[in-house]
């Protein structure tokens, strides 16, 4: 089953992100994850959530929570949509193996944010086929933490 993902746009009021995961924990649908923050018009939130469900799921959601008083405007997205998602990584390092990380770093476009001794932190964004692929080539470095945004997505051209 693939990754289907839904936008929803709310009132920004307290609440309004335990009224979704209440919709979906009432009907034991589980949400891979979700990536919510403040939208555009500024009173509203945006949230981005993705799971792995058949379609009849997919529309059993947008039929509940269209029928929520804060929502504005939900839609699945299509596969066709642009889909991103930011990591950061801790990884202990030393004389032998920075140079190694940093080339594969920027093979990947990524970035160090932080620099210290015997770590660094990188920052890796992309779609997630790319970040799900630097993961795998740095398995054999020491990694100390791993912070994941979740998914954050906009359909192509005028389509809102």
């Amino acid at each position: 089953m693939d990754a289907k993902r839904i936008l929803l746009v709310m009132k920004n009021k307290p609440g309004v992100l335990n009224k979704i995961s209440g919709l979906f924990q009432k009907r034991g649908i589980n949400i891979e994850n979700i990536t919510a923050g403040e939208g555009y018009p500024e009173d509203t939130v945006r949230m981005t959530i993705t799971g792995f469900w058949d379609e009849y799921t997919l529309n059993q959601v947008i039929v509940q929570a269209e029928k929520l008083f804060d929502v504005e405007f939900i839609k699945a997205f299509s596969r066709e949509s642009v889909f991103r998602e930011l990591v950061l990584i801790k990884i202990k390092v030393n004389s032998k193996n920075r140079q190694e990380l940093l080339q594969i770093l920027d093979i990947y476009r990524g970035s160090v944010v932080d620099v210290a001794l015997e770590s660094l932190i990188v920052e890796i964004t992309g779609d997630i086929g790319k970040i799900d692929g630097f993961l795998k080539l740095i398995k054999n470095f020491n990694v100390l933490e791993i912070a994941r945004t979740g998914v954050s997505a906009m359909s192509r051209g005028l389509e809102v």
